[in-house]
């Protein structure tokens, strides 16, 4: 069975930090550009980093640069993302995506193959 497994959300304080994961089993990630959304309540779902097959390339939503940071170790089958200086409006399911695209780069606007249940991320005092 082919599926994606997030993990490594929770509640953390303002200004903490969360390091989230995204496991692929049944296929290997090697061949996937791999993106981060996430979706608050009343709000709709938005891309919030990606990361391209090598690596070599990422993008990230204006309200996250400089504070989240993507990355992948495909002999782990895994993709983290490392967030810091959480702020109270971070709060949302996230959820990662696979994308077999051969282009070199990442999209948010791209059609995502696969999908993960998501973790919930609650930054509150």
């Amino acid at each position: 069975q082919l599926q994606l497994v997030e993990s490594g959300g929770g509640l953390v304080q303002p200004g903490g930090s969360l390091r989230l994961s995204c496991a692929a089993s049944g296929f290997t990630l090697d061949y996937y550009a791999i993106g981060w959304f996430r979706q608050a309540p009343g709000k709709e779902r938005e891309g919030v980093s990606c990361i391209s097959r090598s690596g070599s390339i990422t993008n990230y939503a204006e309200s996250v640069k400089g504070r989240f940071a993507i990355s992948r170790d495909n002999a782990k089958n895994t993709v983290y993302l490392q967030m810091n200086s959480l702020k109270p409006e971070d709060t949302a399911i996230y959820y990662c995506a696979a994308d077999r695209w051969t282009g070199l780069g990442c999209a948010f606007i791209r059609i995502y193959d696969y999908w993960g249940q998501g973790t919930q991320v609650t930054v509150s005092s």
